[in-house]
């Protein structure tokens, strides 16, 4: 069947556009992208009402508790709240409970997704056996058996020699590694940002030096090897020099930053609300500004939601004992629209930090706009007004820190390869 979809602002994250427009989607593909409307369309129409049409979101760094903490959060749960949320990709993370660390467990992950999601969802696989940081995993296999990088998560390898030489197997494989850019032992047990706030709080706190220093030992690591990286998270101001020395100097660096850091800050952990409790911590409002113009500018290249499921038990703890982590995948887009409506960002860069970046690293096809592209779309309304209500989502954990706040961005429809997976 011919898909139109009419009357549409049409945001092309590629061309860095945003014009008004229609698109024309058959088996599963754009065929064509018209200034305009069509004339004398035939196949079903959808008229977009002039709302915004966009790629969806590929969202590189979400955990599905699939094996080991199933009630934390399912493939199903995870793939209905990513539709909700405009999400037609989910990169997935391997800490699970066991790691994904063979290609046994990557194909058990892999069925399970392919039977109870509605949307896409790609594997990472980890980086060293069990994300113990003292023996790489079969990345050759693991590429075979579908992984699309290779990561230990928030498990920093420390022992620089095994990180070397992983860097050097992938290098010679093609395979991208993602990192986590924190010193580990100075990182160990913090939970907020250095500085007068936390001592206030009686909070264990980490400088952001230890960001800038795990950042400029993986890039002499990765200039030496030659490798293709990820670091999953900057954070603070102070790391992006060494980030931007290394695109400067022609290393295959990428980067990104989760959606929680870009529009909280240190502030909001003042009532020791576990929802605030992330990792790394929330930083403080300079930094957090940093982070958007960084992205403005496109020295960050990705923003992922982060979407780190925990259950109750886990939350409803001191802070120092709390679980890490907050929900993101359908509160990603209003998150990421408060920048928009701040006028800190426009919709086409937005998007190619949501979208076409994730995609392009991870050589997909998708998070574009353009004939030929997947047709996995994203129909929204930018101005919606809502309260949310975290007793509404559609994820199994509620670990929102947006709950009660008053937000702007409904979704109104999403599609992957042509189907509607969620309509509003």
């Amino acid at each position: 069947m011919t898909l139109h979809f009419i009357n549409a602002q049409l945001i092309d994250p590629e061309a860095g556009t945003l014009s008004e427009g229609s698109v024309t989607v058959e088996a599963g593909q754009i065929t064509a992208v018209t200034q305009g409307n069509i004339a004398n369309p035939k196949g079903q129409i959808v008229d977009c009402g002039g709302q915004y049409l966009a790629p969806g979101m590929v969202d590189l760094g979400v955990k599905v508790c699939e094996p080991g903490e199933r009630h934390k959060e399912s493939f199903r749960s995870a793939g209905l709240a990513a539709a909700r949320g405009g999400v037609t990709t989910m990169v997935t993370r391997p800490d699970t409970t066991p790691a994904i660390d063979s290609p046994e467990t990557l194909e058990f992950v892999t069925r399970r997704a392919n039977e109870a999601s509605p949307v896409q969802v790609l594997p990472m696989a980890a980086l060293t056996k069990g994300r113990e940081g003292r023996e790489m995993t079969e990345i050759g296999f693991l590429m075979d058996a579908g992984a699309v990088a290779f990561t230990d998560c928030d498990h920093v390898v420390s022992d620089t020699k095994v990180f070397q030489r992983a860097l050097t197997y992938a290098r010679s494989l093609g395979a991208l590694v993602i990192a986590h850019v924190q010193e580990p032992i100075l990182s160990a047990g913090a939970v907020a940002t250095s500085g007068k706030f936390a001592s206030l709080r009686g909070l264990p706190a980490v400088s952001p030096m230890a960001e800038r220093m795990a950042l400029d030992r993986d890039m002499v690591l990765v200039e030496m090897t030659g490798a293709r990286y990820h670091a999953d998270q900057i954070t603070t101001a102070r790391a992006l020099p060494a980030l931007k020395r290394a695109k400067a100097n022609g290393l295959d660096v990428t980067a990104g930053v989760g959606i929680h850091h870009l529009t909280l800050n240190a502030l909001d952990v003042a009532d020791y609300r576990t929802f605030f409790k992330l990792k790394p911590p929330l930083r403080d409002e300079e930094d957090r500004i940093a982070m958007v113009e960084a992205v403005a500018s496109g020295l960050i290249d990705v923003i992922s939601s982060m979407h780190t499921p925990q259950d109750e038990e886990s939350k409803r703890l001191p802070f120092e004992e709390a679980a890490s982590g907050a929900v993101g995948l359908e509160t990603l887009l209003p998150a990421a629209l408060r920048l928009w409506h701040a006028e800190m960002i426009d919709l086409p860069q937005l998007w190619r930090a949501l979208s076409f970046n994730p995609a392009r690293r991870l050589g997909l096809a998708s998070g574009r706009l353009q004939a030929g592209a997947p047709a996995d779309l994203v129909l929204f309304d930018p101005n919606k007004p809502f309260v949310l209500d975290r007793a509404t989502l559609r994820s199994k954990s509620r670990n929102t820190p947006f709950d009660g706040m008053r937000l702007q961005g409904k979704v109104l429809a999403t599609y992957v390869a042509g189907n509607c997976v969620y309509e509003n």
